[in-house]
């Protein structure tokens, strides 16, 4: 039981880094335009909702 536990703080902190790592290449992408941070902050914000749908059906994949 501890170890889900432990699962999801990681995948809750991955989450919350996957989309701060999301703002900073959009942000990085509004000063400079180049498609290399926009395509890079797009494919961590879909990251961070997948994990999220992960996170919030982890019952579904996981048997505990």
């Amino acid at each position: 039981m501890l170890l889900i536990i432990f699962h999801r703080i990681l995948i809750g902190t991955a989450i919350v880094f996957g989309a701060g790592f999301a703002v900073w290449e959009f942000l990085a992408y509004r000063q400079t335009g180049a498609v290399e941070n926009l395509l890079i902050g797009i494919g961590a914000a879909v990251v961070a909702v997948a994990l999220g749908y992960y996170l919030k059906n982890l019952k579904r994949f996981v048997r505990y």
